[in-house]
C-alpha cells in the first residue's frame, strides 16, 4: 500500500517539526539527546533548590508576599530560556530588581497591600513590552558598548556581592538590616561574636565535599552532593540537640516550609491614571533589567563559548515579563546566582531552566518537609563557591600588565558594583570605556617616515626619535621599532613624509591641527607635506575642513599638500565637501614612487644643490651633486 508523504513536499514530519522548533526556539533543539537531558535535569535540580530561599527573600525585599518570588522563578524562567539567546542563563527574581521595584512603588502604595501587588504586576507587563520592543527594533547593538573590561569588572564585583551577602547565613547570623555590601559587612563584623560554629561547620563541610568531588570527579553533580551531605549533617545535629535545652539557641536556620507555588493567572487591575504614573518607572526598571540581563548573558557566554544574540535575548526577556505579569510574577531578568551554578553544574541546553522551574513545583509539592531541612549555611557555602570561581586573579594581573586603562575601567566598575546600584555600575563602566576610547581615538598617531638606508634593499620606516607622548606604538612593525634610536635617520629638508594612523573626526581635529601647526612653525619648515593616508579610515566634516585649512597654509608657504592612497570613504567625503576640487586630482597618488617623483619636480633646486640627505632616487639628478658618496648605490 502506498504511503503518502508526511508533507506536501515529501519531507518527513519529524524533520519539519525540528526545523520549525529550531527557528522558534534556537539551534539548541537539534542538540538535545538523552545525555543532555540527564545533564540538564541535574543542573535544573540544583537551580530549583538554590532559588527556594532566594525567591522568598527577594520577594520580601520587593514588598511582595513570599510566594510571588517563587512564581517569578517559574514562569519567566521557562519563557526566557525557550525564547531567549543564552543556553545557560536562568531568569527569575534578583536582588537589584527587587530593590528597584520597592524603591519605585513604595511612594505609590503600601508594600504588601493588594494595590501594591497590582501595581507591581502592571509595571512588570510594561517592562516586558519595552524589552520586547527593543529586541524587535533590533536595538540590541546597545549591548556591544559593554566592553570586556566592564564585563570583567562587573563579574568580579558581582562575585564579591554574592560572597558578601552569603556571609550572614554562612555564619549563622541574622539577616543584615540594610542591603548594601558595606552595610552587610558592618553587620557581620558587629555580630561576629554571635556566629554559630555549627553553621560554619555545615558550610565548611559543604565546600569540602563539593571541592573534593569537583577535583576527583569533575563531571559529577558535586554541588548537589555537597548540599545533600550538609542536609544529612544538619539532621544529625538536630538529633543531638533534640533533648538539649540549648536547642532553640543552637538550632541551625533552614529553608523552612514553603507553600506550593502554583502561579495564578491574574489580570493587573489599575486605573489609566495609575498606568501613566508607571510609564516612567517602567523605563527605569527596563534599564535595570536589561543592563543586568545582557551583562550576565555575556559573562556566562565568555565561560561557555556561546555567541549571544542580544536582540533575541531582549525579546525573550520581554516575553517572559509580559507573560509573567499575567501569572503573578514581578520584574525578572537573568540571575547571576543561578546562571553560573547552572553552567558549572553541567547544563547543556536551555532545558535546564525548564527543568528548574518544573522541579521547583514538584519539589515543593512532594518534598516540602525534606526541603525544609536544607540548611541556609549550606546554600550560602555553594554561593561562596560560585563567587570564588568568578574571581579570576590571573586575569586581573594580565589586565594590569597589558592595559592600565582597561584595568582602571574594570576596577572602577568593580567598585561601582559594590557601592551603587548594579545598573548604574554597568552604565558607569560603559561611560568610562567610551571616554577612554574617545581619548585614544582623539590622539591619532602621526609618524614621520623615511628610508633606513640608501642601498637598493632599503625599507620605508618610521624615523621619529620617539613616539608622540601618549600615543599607542603597538602597531609599529619590528623594522619601524629599530629606527627609533639614538641616531635620527635623514629627512628631505623640503618634503615631509607623514603617516596618518587613525580617524580624523571632530574629537581628533585639535590634536592633528596642533601637530601640523608645529611642523609648519619649525625654524626651517618643510614646505611640502605628503600624507600616507591609507590608515586614515574615516573623516567627518570637521576633518575635511582641517585638511582644507592645512592645504591653504601649505600653499601660502609656497609648498603643497599631497595624499598617498586615501581610502574611498575619505575621498567620498572630500567630494561632498568640495575639497577634492580645491586639492586637485594631481595631489592624490596610488603609490609612493609616483608621489615622490611628482613632488620632487616641485622642490626648490637651490636647496637640493646644498642638500646632503639625498634620500630619494631622484636626488641623483639634482644639480650640484659632486660628491659620489652622496649618490645612492646602484
Amino acid at each position: 500500500m502506498h504511503t503518502p508523504p508526511d508533507s506536501a513536499y515529501g519531507a518527513p514530519a519529524s524533520s519539519l517539526a525540528l526545523g520549525l522548533s529550531s527557528r522558534l526556539f534556537g539551534s539548541w533543539v537539534s542538540q538535545v539527546t538523552p545525555a543532555t537531558l540527564r545533564a540538564d535535569a541535574l543542573a535544573g535540580l540544583l537551580g530549583a533548590v538554590l532559588v527556594l530561599p532566594q525567591g522568598i527573600a527577594f520577594a520580601t525585599l520587593a514588598g511582595l508576599p513570599p510566594e510571588y518570588g517563587l512564581y517569578t522563578a517559574i514562569v519567566p524562567c521557562i519563557i526566557a530560556a525557550l525564547f531567549g539567546s543564552s543556553w545557560h542563563v536562568m531568569s527569575g527574581p534578583t536582588n537589584a530588581n527587587s530593590l528597584a521595584l520597592f524603591a519605585m512603588l513604595s511612594p505609590l502604595a503600601m508594600a504588601f497591600s493588594p494595590m501594591y501587588i497590582q501595581l507591581a504586576l502592571a509595571v512588570t507587563v510594561m517592562v516586558g513590552l519595552l524589552q520586547w520592543l527593543i529586541g524587535a527594533l533590533r536595538l540590541g547593538m546597545l549591548a556591544n558598548f559593554i566592553s570586556p573590561a566592564v564585563l570583567f569588572g562587573f563579574t568580579s564585583g558581582a562575585a564579591l556581592l554574592i560572597a558578601v551577602h552569603a556571609l550572614p547565613d554562612l555564619l549563622g547570623l541574622a539577616a543584615a538590616p540594610a542591603h548594601g555590601a558595606g552595610a552587610v559587612l558592618l553587620h557581620v563584623a558587629a555580630q561576629l561574636p554571635s556566629a554559630q560554629p555549627a553553621a560554619l561547620a555545615v558550610g565548611g563541610a559543604t565546600l569540602a565535599v563539593a571541592l573534593l568531588l569537583r577535583r576527583v570527579k569533575p563531571g559529577s553533580p558535586y554541588m548537589l552532593i555537597g548540599l545533600g551531605a550538609a542536609t544529612a549533617l544538619t539532621w544529625g545535629w538536630s538529633q543531638i540537640l533534640a533533648n538539649s535545652s540549648a536547642a532553640p539557641v543552637l538550632a541551625l536556620r533552614t529553608v523552612g516550609y514553603i507553600a506550593t507555588p502554583w502561579p495564578r493567572f491574574d489580570l493587573p487591575r489599575i486605573s489609566w491614571a495609575q498606568a501613566s504614573e508607571l510609564i516612567g518607572l517602567a523605563i527605569a526598571l527596563t534599564m535595570v533589567a536589561l543592563g543586568q540581563a545582557v551583562s550576565i548573558a555575556k559573562t556566562v557566554a565568555m565561560r561557555s563559548g556561546q555567541r549571544i544574540d542580544a536582540n533575541r535575548e531582549f525579546r525573550g526577556q520581554g516575553l517572559s515579563n509580559i507573560i509573567g505579569g499575567f501569572f503573578s510574577c514581578y520584574v525578572s531578568c537573568g540571575s547571576m546566582n543561578r546562571s553560573m551554578p547552572n553552567l558549572q553544574a553541567g547544563a547543556r541546553t536551555p532545558l535546564a531552566s525548564v527543568f528548574s522551574a518544573l522541579l521547583l513545583l514538584g519539589l515543593v509539592a512532594v518534598s516540602a518537609s525534606l526541603l525544609a531541612r536544607i540548611p541556609m549555611a549550606a546554600l550560602s557555602a555553594l554561593l561562596v563557591l560560585v563567587a570564588l570561581s568568578l574571581l579570576d586573579t590571573a586575569r586581573w594581573r594580565q589586565l594590569l600588565t597589558l592595559s592600565r586603562t582597561d584595568f582602571g575601567v574594570a576596577l572602577a566598575t568593580l567598585a561601582a558594583t559594590l557601592t551603587i546600584r548594579l545598573e548604574m555600575a554597568i552604565l558607569l563602566g560603559m561611560l568610562l570605556s567610551l571616554m577612554s576610547f574617545l581619548y585614544r581615538t582623539s590622539r591619532p598617531a602621526m609618524r614621520t617616515m623615511g628610508f633606513d638606508s640608501r642601498g637598493p634593499e632599503r625599507q620605508f620606516v618610521v624615523i621619529d626619535d620617539a613616539p608622540e607622548p601618549g600615543l599607542d606604538t603597538g602597531r609599529s612593525t619590528a623594522s619601524e621599532a629599530t629606527s627609533v634610536g639614538a641616531h635620527r635617520l635623514p629627512e628631505c629638508p623640503q618634503l615631509k613624509l607623514l603617516r596618518m594612523e587613525g580617524e580624523v573626526y571632530f574629537g581628533a581635529t585639535q590634536h592633528v591641527a596642533d601637530i601640523l601647526h608645529a611642523l609648519r612653525s619649525q625654524p626651517a619648515p618643510q614646505k611640502h607635506l605628503l600624507v600616507m593616508a591609507k590608515s586614515m579610515n574615516f573623516i567627518d566634516l570637521a576633518g575635511a575642513e582641517l585638511w582644507a585649512s592645512e592645504l591653504a597654509a601649505r600653499r601660502a608657504m609656497g609648498g603643497g599638500l599631497y595624499f598617498h592612497r586615501p581610502r574611498p570613504e575619505v575621498i567620498r567625503m572630500w567630494g561632498k565637501t568640495g575639497f577634492t576640487d580645491v586639492l586637485g586630482p594631481a595631489h592624490q597618488f596610488p603609490d609612493k614612487a609616483s608621489a615622490i617623483s611628482t613632488i620632487f619636480s616641485k622642490l626648490d633646486p637651490e636647496i637640493c644643490r646644498h642638500c646632503s640627505a639625498r634620500i630619494f632616487w631622484e636626488c641623483r639628478t639634482a644639480p650640484g651633486e659632486d660628491d659620489p658618496a652622496n649618490q645612492p648605490q646602484a
